[in-house]
């Protein structure tokens, strides 16, 4: 009987142990995924800002501006990509819209980002777009992968199109969580002008036939939670300049906006929360349950090597047998 459950206990042993890697190296990658119908938004502000005052093309400053981020995943459109792609693919359209004191607009730009479920690696398809201006892009953006490593990343910047170095900046803690802090700079670059203007009757191309260009600046931060790599929270020093032509009046250049843009503390506090959460669905397959399986399967292994030790134990010594006595020769 001994020797029998030590077989069951060791076959067991030997299914948890093997089930050990698997969850971390086959299931995860496959289980672990953004959804495709995810809707995400965040509002950020720069207190006293330099804002362009359209009307009479002077910088001022202003109180606060306020920029709010919408991403809406697009299922019917990630559904149609993935027919072609082969692979889990997310579609996400993103609207950024900039907004001055007055709550009167300043910029709204679109956008349609693509990319792999489980990577976050941009996938190249019909659709993928900024304002309207097709896009092949190179990196990551707005998420890390899942378990962030140590390095530095290619992050994909809107504003210029362009894809550049973000650097690994070190490890720090941020409100009771483990994050990993990077950092960005775009040095000025001449970028497009936003297709819907602030004010009727401009256009880009209106614009352009005087001679005028846009051009920005920015230092962009990000505090990441590596399991999930997912942004807590980040800012970015954030500058625009409209230089030379007709419009501004001879004059060589004009700030058009430059503020130091932050996460509005509210929705810090959401996504810190958001995030703790979902650590620990991470956690549970990368490290929890592996962990957890090897551990038993030790303890059955160690369990089935008893009970076969005690199987094998001799029993009690069988009795002396009793021999009668043999007669003494004569």
């Amino acid at each position: 009987m001994r020797r029998k459950a030590s077989l069951i206990l060791l076959a067991l042993a030997v299914f948890f142990a093997a089930l050990s890697p698997l969850m971390r190296w086959y299931a995860f990658p496959r289980l672990a995924k953004i959804p495709a119908d995810q809707y995400q938004d965040m509002v950020l502000e720069a207190k006293d800002a330099t804002l362009l005052d359209y009307g009479t093309m002077k910088a001022k400053k202003v109180d606060k501006v306020t920029i709010v981020q919408t991403l809406k995943g697009n299922v019917e459109a990630s559904e149609k990509i993935e027919k072609t792609a082969g692979r889990d693919v997310v579609v996400w359209d993103g609207l950024s819209y900039v907004q001055g004191p007055d709550g009167k607009m300043v910029s709204k730009i679109p956008e349609r980002y693509i990319f792999d479920a489980h990577t976050q690696e941009p996938v190249h398809a019909t659709g993928e777009m900024v304002d309207g201006d097709p896009v092949k892009r190179e990196g990551i953006e707005f998420k890390w992968p899942f378990l962030t490593e140590k390095r530095d990343y290619e992050y994909f910047d809107a504003q210029a199109r362009i894809t550049a170095p973000i650097h690994y900046e070190g490890e720090q803690d941020f409100r009771g969580v483990n994050v990993y802090y990077f950092e960005q700079t775009i040095p000025w670059t001449k970028v497009p002008f936003p297709q819907i203007m602030p004010v009727e009757g401009i256009t880009p191309e209106s614009v352009a036939k005087t001679g005028t260009t846009r051009w920005y600046t920015t230092v962009r931060k990000f505090w990441v939670e590596p399991t999930t790599g997912a942004p807590v929270y980040g800012e970015e020093i954030h500058k625009e300049e409209l230089r030379g032509g007709t419009l501004l009046g001879g004059r060589e250049k004009v700030t058009a906006f430059a503020g130091h843009v932050k996460m509005r503390e509210d929705y810090i506090r959401s996504t810190v929360d958001l995030v703790k959460s979902q650590r620990l669905l991470v956690l549970l397959m990368t490290s929890y349950l592996p962990w957890g399986f090897l551990i038993l399967g030790a303890g059955l292994l160690s369990l089935s090597l008893y009970l076969e030790a005690r199987s094998r134990r001799p029993g009690d010594p069988m009795p002396t047998e009793t021999r009668e006595p043999e007669p003494v020769g004569a």
